[in-house]
């Protein structure tokens, strides 16, 4: 047995369209503490990690350990098709090999209900990175949309330089340059490096991939060490994390 009801649906939206962006399936874990997708990209650039606790739901019902697994792209199709006013219901109907997707509306009542078929296959349970990154950074979800979107207008990569005052974000082409240049309150959050100068490059179009968990989220948390794979971890509503690895690029 598997059900549960989030309110907040618009936000929903953007976290299933970060899901679309990195997996062809989703898998999801339900246990009774909350659901958890854990995946990798099929190129193994980038992993994604959701827990949403079951205290971020409305209602919440789940037995025991419930895996499942869906087309990202069907169950983005359906989700996308919730408003503001909705709430949304997942419920799993395992002897039916369907996820059923329900939206109520709020104002006028009105009910639509979807059928999501499940995907054959056993989940594959990753356990996230465990390495040590030297910097850490925590800014507005907006400012960080804003540095990929900027940067994209210009090249196809993006360095990242944290200093012991600044942050800093670089593209660089022949003939063209993007610096975006932040500091403590202006407008970061909070800044922590534990070396004079971190430096990494990573790919804007998998960053890109990050824009919609960013509209979900209002702060992220962005890690990463001298060449090594960053992790930016995004906070949901109630309570709820989307965390995204991305690998660097070789330099």
């Amino acid at each position: 047995m598997f059900r549960a009801v989030y309110s907040a649906t618009s936000k929903f939206k953007y976290i299933a369209q970060t899901l679309v962006k990195v997996a062809d399936i989703i898998p999801f874990l339900a246990t009774p503490e909350g659901i958890i997708v854990r995946t990798l990209s099929p190129d193994k650039t980038t992993m994604i990690s959701l827990t949403l606790p079951a205290t971020a739901f409305d209602e919440y019902e789940c037995d025991g350990e419930e895996g499942f697994l869906v087309s990202s792209d069907e169950f983005n199709r359906v989700v996308k098709r919730g408003t503001r006013n909705d709430i949304l219901e997942l419920t799993l109907e395992r002897e039916l090999k369907r996820l059923r997707i329900i939206f109520r509306d709020k104002k006028t009542g009105v009910i639509r209900t979807f059928n999501v078929q499940l995907r054959e296959g056993s989940i594959e349970k990753l356990s996230e990175p465990k390495i040590e990154l030297s910097a850490t950074i925590r800014m507005l979800a907006s400012d960080f949309k804003n540095i990929v979107r900027d940067a994209k207008m210009v090249g196809d990569e993006i360095e990242f330089i944290t200093t012991k005052d600044k942050f800093i974000a670089v593209t660089e082409t022949q003939q063209k340059i993007y610096r975006c240049i932040m500091e403590l309150d202006k407008p970061l959050i909070s800044l922590i490096v534990k070396k004079d100068e971190v430096r990494s490059t990573y790919s804007i179009e998998l960053l890109e991939a990050t824009l919609k968990a960013a509209m979900a989220a209002n702060t992220l948390t962005l890690e990463y060490g001298d060449n090594m794979p960053a992790k930016i971890e995004f906070d949901m509503p109630g309570g709820g994390i989307l965390t995204y690895w991305v690998a660097p690029r070789a330099k």
